[in-house]
């Protein structure tokens, strides 16, 4: 099975990827909000969708651009009284591992 499913998405439908790529750069490009809070946001609705990978890949992005370990905890907490218990439970574990992973991708940079 494909690590990434987006890598799989890319190569099968190239095209179609490319002008999505493009979509995203475009709202990343949307003055009014900083990109830690659009990384923020993301892992809210990310968690609120019950996408833990989706969580995991925001939760790296929300940390390369300063995200502390409790903005991030807090953007997936507050789903609780939206979408319950289970899906903050779902998407925790995924946050705390996008944290992880980009303090050692963070760290390897340094070396």
């Amino acid at each position: 099975m494909e690590k990434n499913p987006y890598d799989l998405f890319q190569r099968e439908c190239p095209e179609l990827a490319e002008r999505f790529n493009n979509l995203v750069e475009v709202q990343r490009s949307l003055n009014g909000l900083d990109q830690k809070t659009k990384q923020l946001i993301n892992i809210a609705i990310q968690t609120a969708i019950r996408n833990p990978e989706g969580v995991r890949f925001h939760t790296i992005m929300a940390h390369r651009a300063g995200a502390t370990k409790e903005e991030i905890v807090g953007a997936v907490v507050m789903n609780l009284h939206i979408t319950g218990l289970v899906t903050v439970l779902e998407s925790l574990p995924a946050a705390l591992a996008g944290i992880e992973e980009a303090k050692k991708a963070k760290n390897h940079k340094r070396k």
